[in-house]
């Protein structure tokens, strides 16, 4: 896995895949330059008159519900059928999914009407599709991710026959098959609004340049991110200066730090 992740980001940084983003507007500005830093191409764009004809050239589409509206949700769902339509992956982002019943049913219609190739999120927002006890506080899980709830993850990937994301301690990444375990990152990332969100978009750059294999192409995407928290803190230890060390690692980090310090598992 270290090498598979080093191989996409170099191609990632060689190739600049275009990402269309459907996203909030605390994280425009936020998850743009993560994209950037890391070597692909950002674009915003959630007006219905040009989705559809944004995602037909870019290499990935994410979905971030944050600054909820209706017509965006259909906004979404135009992009998310037209990048079907051509093989695009697309990445959802439920964020608060628990909060309010606007959240979880606008992410059940997108995954209803439209076919999702990664849903990333925390624990509590993930789980809230399938229970109604299951509860959020802001964008915060409410959920202490454990080893028990891997296999409902694995059930739940099955089900909506996509991949899995789960944010945590320790990451879980699942296609109902495999399961993949990211122990890198740190806790200053949590004290940095739109970390998560930008998580969301490197997802899909990496998605984009393996389309093939999107489990383990976002398990590489966590590790590589979370790694670059891991070396942010050693330069800051406090947030406002760790989000600007964070993105300047997601820009220098490459294969030898990957290579030696990536904490990435896959199991059955």
């Amino acid at each position: 896995m270290n090498v598979y992740t080093a191989d996409l980001l170099e191609t990632i940084r060689r190739t600049s895949p275009l990402i269309h983003n459907i996203t909030n507007y605390v994280v425009m500005n936020s998850s743009a330059n993560i994209l950037l830093a890391a070597g692909a191409s950002p674009v915003m764009a959630h007006c219905q008159a040009e989705v559809e004809e944004m995602v037909s050239f870019a290499g990935a589409l994410v979905l971030n519900i944050g600054t909820l509206q209706e017509d965006w949700v259909a906004s979404m769902i135009l992009a998310a059928k037209a990048a079907n339509q051509k093989g695009i992956p697309v990445v959802l982002d439920p964020v608060g999914s628990g909060a309010t019943r606007l959240r979880t049913e606008a992410v059940k219609r997108i995954l209803r009407e439209s076919r999702v190739t990664v849903l990333r999120g925390n624990a509590s927002e993930i789980f809230s599709l399938q229970s109604a006890d299951v509860k959020t506080k802001g964008v915060d899980s409410s959920l202490d991710f454990s080893d028990e709830m891997i296999e409902a993850a694995k059930a739940m990937a099955s089900d909506l026959q996509c991949v899995v994301a789960i944010s945590g301690a320790v990451d879980c990444i699942t296609d109902g098959a495999r399961v993949f375990r990211v122990a890198n990152g740190h806790p200053l990332m949590t004290k940095v609004t739109g970390m998560g969100c930008g998580l969301s978009s490197i997802v899909g750059a990496f998605c984009a340049v393996d389309p093939s294999d999107p489990a383990k192409a976002t398990a590489a995407a966590f590790g590589y991110y979370g790694l670059c928290g891991d070396l942010a803190v050693k330069v800051s230890d406090t947030p406002g200066s760790f989000a600007v060390a964070f993105v300047d690692q997601l820009y220098m980090v490459g294969r030898s730090e990957i290579t030696q310090l990536l904490k990435l598992k896959q199991s059955a």
